[in-house]
C-alpha cells in the first residue's frame, strides 16, 4: 500500500460526538465497482481483491485507522422541518487517510453497511440499484468538475430487500464513498441544540485546524464567523455548480451538507 497514510482523526473529539458501531455480516460478497484511481491515490491500489472484499464488505479495520467504525451523531432541517432523531443510520465513518497528492484528511464512510442506534426502526442496508446509480452520479459530477464525493467501492451482498417503492425483493449492496470531512451542518445543529458550548468550541476548532486552516483568529468569535462565512461560501459553490452540471440533489438538508462543501 504505497504512501498510504492512514488518521483516526475524528476519534479524537470523543465520545459525545459519535457511537462505535459493528457492521452487518453478508451472506455473500461480489465486487461491482471498484474506484482503481482514487484507491491509487489515497495509497490503497495495491489491494488484491480478496482484500479489498475484507475491507470493504467485511469492515476489516485498515491498518492504522479505526478499530472498530464509527456511527456520527448530528441533527438536521429536513423539509422544513427541524429533526433531534438523526445520525448515522444506515452507513458508518470506517477510517480516515490522506490524499498522497495534496495531503488532505480524507474519509471512507459507507451507505448500506448495517443498523446503528441511529436506525429509527430500518434495516440499514442499501438496493444494489441505489449504489449503482450513486457510482453513476458521482463520476459524471467528477468529470464535469463538481467537487463530489466519490464512490470509491460498490459490493453486492447476496441479500434480498423488501422495499414499497420499487419490485420487492430486490438485490443488496453497500457502498463505500470517499469523501472530504464528515463534520455536516448538522453536527452543529446537534450541539446548539443540545446547549453544548464546550463542545461546540472544540468543534469549531477542530474543524479550523483540520480542515480550513485559512479561518485561524487568535480569539474564538472571530475564530467562528471566519468558519462560517467559509462553510457558507463553500456550500454556495457546491450548489451552483450543481445546478450547471445539472443535477438535482433530493434531500438537499442540513444532515446531508458537509462544511467542505
Amino acid at each position: 500500500m504505497h504512501a498510504y497514510k492512514p488518521s483516526t482523526a475524528h476519534a479524537a473529539l470523543g465520545g459525545d460526538f459519535y457511537d462505535l458501531v459493528a457492521p452487518a455480516a453478508f451472506p455473500a460478497l461480489t465486487l461491482r465497482y471498484r474506484n482503481q484511481r482514487w484507491a491509487e491515490r489515497v495509497g490503497l491500489g495495491g489491494l488484491i481483491d480478496g482484500e479489498w472484499l475484507a475491507h470493504f464488505g467485511r469492515f476489516a479495520p485498515l491498518p492504522g485507522s479505526f478499530e472498530a467504525p464509527l456511527a456520527l451523531r448530528y441533527h438536521g432541517h429536513q423539509f422544513q422541518v427541524y429533526n433531534p432523531d438523526l445520525g448515522d443510520g444506515r452507513g458508518f465513518l470506517f477510517a480516515q487517510l490522506h490524499d498522497r497528492d495534496d495531503g488532505r484528511l480524507l474519509d471512507l464512510s459507507t451507505k448500506g453497511s448495517g443498523t446503528t442506534p441511529w436506525s429509527r426502526g430500518a434495516d440499514g442496508r442499501l438496493t444494489l440499484k441505489g449504489g449503482v446509480r450513486e457510482v453513476l452520479a458521482t463520476e459524471m459530477l467528477e468529470a464535469l468538475g463538481v467537487y463530489t464525493s466519490k464512490s470509491f467501492s460498490l459490493i453486492e451482498t447476496g441479500e434480498e430487500l423488501e422495499r414499497h417503492d420499487e419490485p420487492s425483493p430486490t438485490r443488496g449492496s453497500v457502498l463505500v464513498r470517499l469523501t472530504h470531512s464528515p463534520v455536516r451542518i448538522g453536527t452543529f445543529q446537534r450541539l446548539a441544540f443540545l446547549k453544548d458550548e464546550a463542545n461546540l468550541a472544540r468543534l469549531v476548532d477542530y474543524c479550523v485546524e483540520t480542515y480550513l486552516p485559512e479561518c485561524r483568529r487568535p480569539e474564538l468569535p472571530e475564530r467562528a464567523a471566519a468558519f462560517m462565512q467559509r462553510v457558507a461560501e463553500n456550500v454556495a459553490r457546491l450548489g451552483a455548480s450543481w445546478v450547471a452540471a445539472g443535477f438535482v440533489h433530493g434531500v438537499l438538508n442540513t444532515d446531508n451538507v458537509n462544511i467542505t462543501g
